[in-house]
């Protein structure tokens, strides 16, 4: 409800500037799924975001609605979850779209048809428009504002709720969360000694020699039971431990790079910024807990 009872109070403000300009205003209604509108078409509709861990496969005649509404011209939005239910409405075979980073391998295996970014906060494909997190009905609302109003609308309504217009990627705020419920003890196990050894030479041939594997089976088992090739997985999870220690210390850049296991300062800031969207030194700006 706070998605939709905040998208309603931009749409509000909004409002009141293009009034005081002369131009049009936008309504808008909270329909709930026990009363459907059968004979109203709406320019969008939004579905939002929930914590409750639903995802409306059974939700039946709002799959109907909603696929009704789409044929009819409306433009159907999501944020968070919210892409569930488009998914289980059928619209998304083949359509670029974006949910909570969190959520990426559960909406992979249920709609193995769509093209999945969670990276991104936002996907505009025209008649579809999905948005990443919780809280990410902020982007989306200002979205339909620019859509609806234009981009001085959007400039006073961000001044008037103090919101920064743009610049974020789910990137910036995605974890790292490797997978350990798999059913092989040894590579859990190496997968362990990484965690704790961050720093250490990491190369296929030192983790075959901790697994008493060779480096083939190591590697292809690794791969089986994480999802990611070792190379990949190390990057990753030393790229985590950059976050952490960017956002728990006042260390320099360059000892965080050699605290988890790089040399080279540039090559270090270049794959960061590339896995992360934005620099360390702007990382811990943003999210810096000192």
């Amino acid at each position: 409800m706070s998605a939709l009872l905040g998208i309603g109070d931009l749409l509000d403000v909004a409002n009141r500037f293009a009034l005081a300009l002369g131009g049009k205003q936008i309504g808008y209604t909270i329909v709930r799924v026990g009363d459907l509108p059968l004979t109203s078409q709406f320019d969008a509709v939004v579905l939002p975001p929930n914590l409750n861990g639903k995802r409306g496969q059974s939700d039946i005649l709002l799959h109907a609605w909603l696929t009704d509404q789409h044929r009819d011209g409306a433009t159907i939005c999501s944020a968070c979850a919210g892409a569930f239910w488009l998914g289980y409405a059928g619209i998304l075979d083949g359509r670029p779209v974006t949910t909570h980073w969190a959520l990426e391998d559960e909406f992979r295996a249920a709609f193995p048809s769509a093209m999945l970014h969670p990276e991104h906060l936002l996907i505009d494909d025209h008649d579809i428009v999905t948005a990443g997190g919780v809280m990410a009905w902020v982007d989306l609302g200002l979205y339909l504002i620019k859509r609806w109003f234009g981009p001085d609308i959007v400039s006073q309504t961000c001044r008037q709720m103090l919101i920064d217009p743009q610049g974020r990627e789910q990137r910036n705020y995605r974890s790292f969360r490797p997978k350990l419920n798999h059913a092989d003890d040894t590579i859990r196990d190496v997968q362990r000694w990484m965690e704790k050894n961050v720093a250490s030479d990491l190369s296929v041939t030192t983790l075959a020699q901790q697994a008493s594997l060779s480096d083939r089976t190591l590697q292809r088992r690794f791969t089986e039971a994480t999802g990611l090739p070792i190379s990949k997985y190390v990057q990753e999870l030393r790229i985590e431990k950059a976050r952490g220690l960017l956002e728990r210390t006042a260390k320099p850049i360059s000892e965080i790079c050699w605290a988890v296991g790089y040399e080279d300062v540039s090559a270090f800031s270049r794959l960061f910024k590339s896995i992360s969207g934005v620099s360390a030194k702007d990382y811990r700006k943003r999210f810096s807990t000192l």
